[in-house]
Parts: C-alpha cells; sequence; structure tokens
C-alpha cells in the first residue's frame, strides 16, 4: 500500500487541527490559516501582530486601560488574544508545529 504523502492526517478539519506529517509545510500551514480563519479571523491577526492591549493616556503617557473601561471591541480583541493562545497551546500539546 502506497505511504500517505499528504501533509496532513486524512479527514477534514472543521473540528480538529490539521496535524503536520513532517512533508509539504507551505500547504499545511495555508490549511492551518484557513481552520484559524474559520473560527475567528481577528485570531489570525493577533498570531501575527501579538496581544491586543487597550490603552489610554493619563498625564501625557500610555497605560493599559482598567477592563471595566474596554470597549466591546477591545475585549473582542482580547477574546482573540485567548482563543490564540489555547490553539497555540493545543498544537503544542499534540506535537504540532505553526
Amino acid at each position: 500500500m502506497a505511504k500517505n504523502k499528504l501533509p496532513f492526517a486524512k479527514g477534514a478539519f472543521t473540528h480538529r487541527l490539521p496535524m503536520f506529517s513532517g512533508v509539504n509545510y507551505q500547504f499545511w500551514k495555508i490549511c492551518t490559516k484557513f481552520f484559524i480563519d474559520s473560527i475567528d479571523q481577528g485570531i489570525w491577526d493577533a498570531i501575527m501582530n501579538g496581544p491586543c492591549t487597550p490603552k489610554h493616556v493619563i498625564d501625557n503617557k500610555q497605560v493599559n486601560k482598567p477592563w471595566n473601561q474596554w470597549t466591546w471591541e477591545e475585549r473582542k480583541c482580547a477574546q482573540c488574544d485567548c482563543s490564540t493562545k489555547n490553539i497555540i497551546t493545543s498544537f503544542i500539546e499534540h506535537g504540532r508545529v505553526l
């Protein structure tokens, strides 16, 4: 029987992270991006640009804004950060590489 040359295990990725098999990294990376985008495009933004830390200006200095003063958009951004951490942890737990 022919060995599976796909860069991921068989099956759809609608509920599971695509597992990297060690070949065809570029294709696996695209599949991973699609998987993450299907959850929320803000998660990929958090992966590429780092965490969202809402700030405001006090005495001409930018300081972190208290959580109870965050806008809805800032809270959504922070939620994407949490989802990003969860996905990255899942990749690491299962021996997968981003």
